[in-house]
């Protein structure tokens, strides 16, 4: 069990790394999950279109991207933060930064526990889960 937290060419985010670790891995099992090898990789907008364009074949700028690498019950994969975006999306919401970005630390752990956001009905979902998640977090 391991959650990293890198960055590329950006300063780390003030974030709590163990009880961020504890929170992904509370809300994790209560969809039945275990916690396997997890990287977050906070970057800027030039690196997450970049790997959006390599990866994804995506030419446009995103908050996230979930590489998923599960195996049964235990999520695993490597989420890419644009702290780039974050930061726009919190203003264009009328968001804290730091509500923001756990937001999107917890919607790459949504998405590896099986949560879609894409079909009729799932962003309202996807939503719901992470107001649950957020409001399991200690802080």
């Amino acid at each position: 069990m391991m959650i990293t937290y890198q960055t590329e060419g950006v300063e780390m985010p003030a974030i709590n790394q163990s009880e961020t670790t504890a929170w992904i891995k509370a809300v994790a099992a209560t969809y039945g999950k275990r916690v396997g090898e997890i990287a977050y990789i906070f970057c800027s907008d030039e690196k997450i279109l970049e790997v959006n364009r390599q990866y994804l074949q995506h030419d446009y700028y995103t908050d996230i991207i979930t590489f998923d690498y599960c195996e049964g019950n235990r999520i695993a994969g490597d989420l890419f933060i644009s702290l780039d975006t974050v930061r726009t999306n919190a203003e264009q919401f009328g968001a804290e930064y730091d509500t923001e970005l756990h937001r999107v630390i917890i919607h790459g752990i949504l998405h590896l526990c099986g949560i879609n956001d894409k079909g009729p009905g799932e962003r309202e979902i996807m939503e719901a889960a992470e107001n649950k998640a957020l409001g399991m977090r200690v802080s």
